[in-house]
Parts: structure tokens; sequence; C-alpha cells
């Protein structure tokens, strides 16, 4: 993910600027989960880590990072990598259409 600073300029009368505030601006990447599919989200990467939500048809998840965990096999293949989608979940990422059969995310620490 790319991250670069912005600049907001305050102009006076004459269109002189002076910057109020400079800020970074990060844009999230969201990936599609297979049509169809209720998703389980789990507390951990493996298939026994406890299910802590289900996401819905048609969900989109941005991916922190990734890490190795249980096998699955899904939509997308079978892998052992598991997308860390929020603080203490985790799906696995043969459900998520990332483009790749690999890892695009750091991995988890």
């Amino acid at each position: 993910m790319s991250v670069e600073p912005v600049e907001e300029v305050e102009r006076d009368k004459e269109g002189a600027g002076t910057p109020l505030v400079t800020t970074l601006a990060a844009a999230a990447t969201y990936y599609s989960i297979a049509p169809g599919v209720r998703l389980n989200v789990r507390s951990g990467p493996g298939t026994g880590y406890p299910i802590v939500k289900v996401l819905p048809e048609g969900s989109r998840v941005a991916i922190h990072c990734q890490t190795p965990g249980t096998w699955v096999t899904g939509p997308y293949g079978t892998t052992n990598i598991w997308d860390n989608i929020a603080a203490g979940q985790y799906v696995s990422d043969s459900y998520v259409n990332t483009g790749s059969d690999g890892y695009i995310r750091p991995r988890c620490s």
C-alpha cells in the first residue's frame, strides 16, 4: 500500500497559500469473497478456532496481513494461507479473490 502526503492550503484574497494541515492518505484495497458464499470468520488462522462472525454473500474484505494455518479447499483452490481482516479475525484465502495463489500482503507477526 502506498502512502502519500496530502497538504491542505488556505488561500488569502491575493491567492497566496499557507499550509494548514499535512496529513497522510492511505487507500485500502478490498477483495471480494467467492460469489454465493457466507464466509466464517475465525479468531485464528485455522478451522479449529472459534467462529467469531459470518460475512454475508457479496462481502469484500481488506487484508491486513497473511499467515499460514490449516489447509482449506475452497472456490479459489487449496491453500494454508489465512487472511487477517481485523484484530482477531481470519478467513481462509481459498475463499477470497486476491488474484494470486500466494501471499499478497506481509506475514502477520
